[in-house]
């Protein structure tokens, strides 16, 4: 069990929500305190965030820092970025932030910068194929971490985007990704990128076999020049045709690996300068971690506060909202970072846990949001904290467009920042019985009576929410944005005392599906539960 869990600091926290945590009112402590914004606000690399409006005050805090040194995170912290093993059950170091240091200053570095340079010129390579019209297509075939980040990462940085390249990502192993996709491709001008370090994972392997059976099919000769590979397996590489690969180190997990050679189709995308800022602005959040005291360090107060929700208000999700379309998959992009991280219920020493873990991460871009699943965050029956990530200045001004269009579209970004700013505020704020009674409601059955009706239109408010604010989302600041939430969700799993990079929870189904395969083509149900058998018969009727 982790050292912090049932400590002192532990049970000081538990005290204090049962005292005062439990009852705090956030108007009230807004209404008697002027400087409550300026004391829970941070600016941290390329990231500003207001904590103001999250239930907790400075005796709250304090206790979290108290919880955080008791989990002994100054030294778990160090253990990362000085590349021990720290992924204890597969006996490998976790060195992401040396994938994004400049020259010299992490582990790995010559071997880092050399695969660098080599994928960045071949990135440049594709652009200047682009240009000459030879190539206008891109197609990244990986899943997991090596679709996820990427993917997210290209659509984010979208304004930067070579304008004669179109960016394509297939992760399912259902045929209904691919084939659509191939059905508008011209084989001459389509590049495609194979993403597995093994090259064995059964997705991937699947969507290359048909993308290369298409590609020949066309009449496509040189698969050398069409496929390029980001494994560490070459053999299997050149079997399938490949030559030209890009590998990466086992001390590089799945969803950490976009700073890897995984990130080429982002380099491709964005040009190689562009690339190296994203990975700037991860190393500057890297340095804020590293040397930030606990109390003025942003990913480790988020990640108390994850800590403080989940374990002693018993909040079990938060909601992500990023009032950016190009964020749009930044949600699903967290699910895996946080929950494939912190998903466990066994500590590093393999004790089952007496304490929650991950909360469920779940989202949609902007105002999307508003019209879907907010008005369960407003007048729903369980409370769900809400990070919102505002952008201060739109980047649509990259593209080339008419300024009749310009002006438009400076208001439609005024109006998403209202938007954003409000639904935090209302959170917090929400609408009494009587105030809605004063109010006149914009459709009304005459059947209820007003006191009724003015029920269903109050808001609890009082729930909590985070806000992040970047000044532009840049691929600087993407780099820092991404950085934050992994040394957030690194900083609860030290202080639940897990093992976050690791992931043996996958494994067990891929096991089980490999020995269901051939038995979905004999028919055999020996040994099989008996849903199982079941399905297995109705699916092959």
């Amino acid at each position: 069990m982790s050292q912090a869990v049932g400590g002192v600091a532990w049970t000081a926290l538990a005290g204090h929500y049962e005292a005062h945590g439990r009852e705090l009112k956030l108007q009230e402590r807004f209404a008697s305190d002027a400087a409550r914004f300026e004391r829970f606000s941070l600016q941290a690399p390329e990231v500003f965030a207001d904590l103001s409006k999250n239930l907790w005050d400075e005796h709250t805090r304090r206790l979290l820092l108290e919880l955080a040194q008791e989990a002994d995170l100054p030294a778990h912290r160090e253990a990362l970025f000085t590349g021990q093993p720290i992924n204890s059950t597969e006996g490998r170091a976790v060195l992401h932030t040396a994938l994004r240091a400049p020259r010299g200053a992490a582990p790995f570095c010559d071997d880092v910068h050399a695969v660098l340079d080599a994928l960045l010129a071949y990135a440049d390579t594709v652009r200047a194929e682009a240009d000459a019209g030879r190539i206008t297509d891109v197609v990244n075939i990986g899943i997991g971490g090596s679709d996820l980040g990427p993917a997210m990462a290209t659509i984010a940085l979208q304004p930067w985007q070579h304008r004669a390249l179109r960016l394509h990502f297939v992760s399912n192993v259902d045929g209904h990704d691919i084939a659509p996709l191939l059905a508008r491709l011209d084989a001459r001008k389509t590049l495609f990128i194979i993403a597995s370090k093994t090259f064995t994972t059964q997705e991937t392997m699947a969507n290359a076999q048909a993308a290369r059976a298409w590609f020949l099919a066309q009449g496509g000769v040189d698969t050398a020049r069409h496929f390029v590979g980001v494994t560490t397996n070459l053999k299997a590489a050149a079997d399938f045709g490949i030559t030209q690969t890009f590998g990466f180190w086992d001390w590089v997990g799945g969803r950490y690996s976009l700073w890897s050679a995984i990130g080429l189709p982002l380099a491709i995308a964005i040009g190689p300068q562009a690339f190296r800022e994203f990975l700037a602005g991860a190393h500057a959040m890297d340095e804020h971690f590293r040397h930030a005291p606990l109390a003025q360090n942003l990913p480790v107060q988020l990640g108390l506060l994850d800590v403080w929700y989940r374990n002693f208000h018993g909040f079990a999700s938060r909601s992500v909202a990023p009032y950016h379309q190009g964020l749009r998959r930044f949600a699903a992009y967290l699910q895996q970072l946080e929950m494939e991280s912190n998903g466990k219920c066994v500590d590093q020493g393999g004790a089952p846990l007496t304490v929650a873990t991950s909360p469920v991460v779940w989202g949609e871009a902007g105002t999307n949001g508003q019209h879907a699943y907010f008005q369960m965050l407003h007048q729903g029956t369980d409370v769900i904290p809400v990070d919102f990530i505002a952008v201060k200045t739109p980047t649509h001004t990259r593209y080339e467009l008419p300024e009749a269009v310009r002006t438009p579209l400076a208001d439609q970004h005024t109006k998403l920042l209202a938007n954003c700013l409000a639904q935090s505020q209302a959170l917090m704020q929400g609408k009494t019985a009587a105030e809605a009674l004063g109010e006149k409601a914009p459709t009304a059955s005459p059947d209820l009576a007003p006191e009724v009706l003015a029920r269903h239109r109050s808001f609890p408010g009082n729930r909590p929410s985070t806000t992040l604010l970047l000044e532009a989302l840049t691929p600087r600041a993407l780099g820092a944005l991404i950085a934050l939430h992994e040394h957030r969700v690194f900083t609860s799993g030290v202080v639940w005392g897990i093992n976050s990079f690791d992931q043996w929870g996958v494994e067990l189904g891929k096991a089980l599906c490999n020995q269901l395969l051939p038995r979905l083509a004999s028919g055999d149900v020996t040994g099989l539960d008996a849903s199982t058998a079941g399905l297995l018969a109705k699916v092959r009727a």
